[in-house]
């Protein structure tokens, strides 16, 4: 039974964002989004036809979905799709991705929105990715026997329903029909808990950045402006990495050709960053055949590159690793090259899976990044070796989503 206490939790956070949006836009999207959400669902989804809900908290486990959704649509064409988002940094940003039949904002969990969403969707099957695990949906979809899973999940012992106060929603992902997790030590967290419908399949990411560089776009001033240099490059950068970052342009000077590729790229903010270097900069933007060879840092002040510049780049900083958590290491890794994180990378499997190789290096100043790369100078032989280690690690953990599938849609025709 869910506590009358979650229920309290979920209605005050909602009354909390409403009174946020007022100054804050984030919020604001979060709750402009829903408005319509229960109407566009109703006249656009047709009663009969045969749905797959997939839930994607944000952008990232967008990036996890993603392989999935390419399967089912290239194998199993007769189901629809619905994808919901809960951060608008992945509605926004992923709202009109073409192989989704449906996309919108998941609304609040209140018991009243579970039911009215679940049956005007009445999926066929229901993939949540990694977490996001709202009690009230997850309850709504066993009470209707609906098949639901899990997929790319990680569990730790911290998390609050592996805690006495917690065991009321672990009796309800006890009823989830699958766990698809990343690690052996998540499926001994749930095999220990009595949870036995669990397989460790690793993480679809994978799948989805080798993906990746089979479809890298070319870009040609990108060849221009590398030159005969080595190509740093920060990769979803935030404030605290581009402090990092120009402490070692000042190190390093024209050694290096340095791309920045900033998280959020707010006029204010790129410009800010544009004057921090003592070298000559260009925004992307900007950027011509005529000018592009005569600079020595580019700044990215658009969307959807990022992931081609990484076949261009010798090194990289991933951003995020100071705030709550670090940003994708995985595009740089399928490309091979060695990989700077910040110290708050804990809760992500391949970051260890990476420092344990050798392929990443913890840091947590300029200092340090400096000596790494200095050293990587003088022994160029294990910079080739990284990069082989870094390309091997991504293709061997390949292959999670050919095992969902093969799971979940073993009885059904294609």
């Amino acid at each position: 039974m869910i506590p009358k206490l979650y229920n309290l939790g979920i209605a005050l956070y909602g009354f909390a964002i409403r009174i946020t949006a007022f100054k804050n836009q984030k919020a604001k999207l979060w709750i402009e989004g829903r408005k319509n959400t229960f109407d566009y669902l109703e006249k656009s989804i047709i009663r009969g036809e045969e749905l797959i809900w997939i839930h994607a908290p944000s952008l990232g486990e967008f990036e996890q979905a993603r392989p999935l959704i390419e399967q089912v649509k290239s194998d199993y064409s007769k189901y629809k799709i619905l994808l919901t988002f809960y951060s608008p940094s992945g509605y926004e940003i992923r709202k009109d991705y073409p192989l989704a039949d449906y996309i919108c904002y998941l609304p609040l969990d209140t018991k009243e929105n579970a039911k009215r969403f679940v049956n005007i969707v009445n999926p066929a099957f229901t993939f949540f990715v990694k977490y996001d695990f709202w009690a009230n949906y997850l309850n709504e979809l066993q009470i209707r026997k609906h098949k639901h899973y899990v997929i790319s999940a990680i569990f730790r012992s911290n998390q609050f329903f592996f805690k006495k106060h917690g065991k009321w929603m672990l009796d309800i992902l006890a009823k989830i029909d699958h766990f698809f997790v990343q690690n052996e030590d998540s499926k001994y967290m749930l095999l220990t808990r009595n949870i036995t419908q669990v397989s460790t399949s690793g993480d679809t990411r994978f799948d989805r950045v080798i993906d990746i560089t089979k479809q890298a776009q070319e870009l040609p001033l990108l060849d221009l402006f590398k030159q005969d240099k080595p190509l740093f490059i920060g990769g979803s950068t935030w404030q605290k990495g581009e402090e990092l970052i120009v402490e070692f342009a000042k190190h390093y000077g024209t050694r290096f050709k340095y791309v920045i590729a900033p998280h959020e790229i707010h006029s204010e903010q790129i410009e800010k960053l544009r004057t921090q270097f003592n070298l000559k900069v260009l925004l992307y933007s900007e950027a011509t055949e005529q000018n592009i060879d005569t600079v020595d840092v580019l700044i990215i002040n658009n969307i959807g590159l990022l992931s081609s510049l990484y076949a261009y780049a010798d090194i990289a900083y991933i951003g995020g690793g100071f705030g709550k958590g670090i940003h994708n290491t995985l595009e740089a890794a399928t490309f091979g090259m060695p990989i700077f994180i910040g110290p708050k990378n804990g809760k992500f499997q391949e970051a260890q899976d990476l420092k344990d190789i050798g392929v990443a290096q913890e840091i947590k100043s300029a200092q340090e990044l400096i000596a790494h790369c200095d050293h990587l100078f003088t022994r160029p032989k294990k910079w080739l070796e990284i990069k082989e280690k870094s390309k091997a690690y991504v293709k061997g953990k390949s292959g999670a989503t050919l095992k969902i599938i093969n799971h979940v849609f073993k009885d059904r025709v294609r």
